[in-house]
């Protein structure tokens, strides 16, 4: 399902116009990605979590040239399946 599906699926169950639908949608998206930003973590009961997980440093080698380089820490999004979810998926 692309974006546009998703919003006219939102539009249609909540009986509301597209472009109040694609707004919602938007500052949904929008909030997560500010959230997660600053470090912190949003949790939906029944469906996830979204948070952010740092990824260690590791050596790793250039395909290229075959040198061994250092691959620097980063922080990662990661969603967190909730019971909810895992179940009606089952």
């Amino acid at each position: 399902m692309k974006k546009a599906e998703l919003i006219d699926r939102v539009a249609k169950e909540a009986k509301i116009p597209r472009a109040a639908a694609e707004r919602a949608i938007n500052s949904f998206t929008d909030t997560i990605t500010e959230v997660l930003q600053t470090g912190d973590k949003i949790t939906l009961p029944g469906f996830g979590t979204f948070l952010v997980s740092n990824r260690s440093s590791r050596k790793g080698r250039n395909p290229r040239t075959g040198e061994e380089i250092e691959i620097p820490t980063v922080k990662i999004p990661k969603f967190k399946v909730g019971k909810g979810l895992k179940e009606a998926v089952r």
